[in-house]
């Protein structure tokens, strides 16, 4: 077992979004973005087939999706996708989410 601690990664730039991997193994990897009010993480989509989710940990903002498509976003709520569909994240108040990717690409 492994035990990850989310303070750890409690960081911010005003310039741009932090990223820090959590985990890499063959099976999945987890991503923790701390974004400041207002940062984007933008809409981008991967070659590959498997399946992405985005977890809000803290803030509030909007999930970003193909053709200019937005979905609320808030503490507690959990993006899945296929890492082939458009994904992104817009904050609107300081936003820390955790990104796992299966399999990892």
């Amino acid at each position: 077992m492994k035990k990850i601690s989310l303070h750890d990664s409690n960081q911010y730039d005003d310039k741009t979004f932090k990223r820090f991997l959590l985990h890499d193994s063959a099976y999945f990897r987890v991503l923790n973005f701390n974004l400041k009010a207002g940062q984007v993480f933008p809409v981008h989509s991967h070659p590959a087939e498997g399946q992405l989710t985005i977890q809000v940990v803290a803030g509030r903002g909007e999930f970003l999706g193909a053709e200019n498509s937005t979905m609320p976003a808030e503490t507690g709520d959990i993006l899945v996708s296929e890492i082939s569909e458009p994904h992104g994240v817009r904050a609107d108040s300081d936003m820390r989410i955790l990104v796992t990717i299966a399999p990892p690409i």
